[in-house]
């Protein structure tokens, strides 16, 4: 949505639309990339939440 808008922008300002539908594409691809990182990220997060949660079980265990 963001690189269409981008384009359209772009476009209405005076760019040439071959330059502007290039400017949308490494927009998209960002915007992918971005998605992609914020998804693993996400993963990442609940990974290390579950090893200090069992580690803190595992210690609790040990000591009592």
């Amino acid at each position: 949505m963001a690189a269409w808008c981008l384009r359209e922008a772009l476009i209405s300002g005076g760019t040439t639309p071959e330059l502007a539908n290039k400017a949308a594409e490494e927009v998209a691809t960002y915007e992918a990339r971005l998605a992609s990182t914020d998804a693993r990220l996400t993963l990442l997060t609940w990974m290390v939440g579950a090893n200090i949660a069992l580690t803190a079980a595992v210690l609790a265990k040990l000591l009592h």
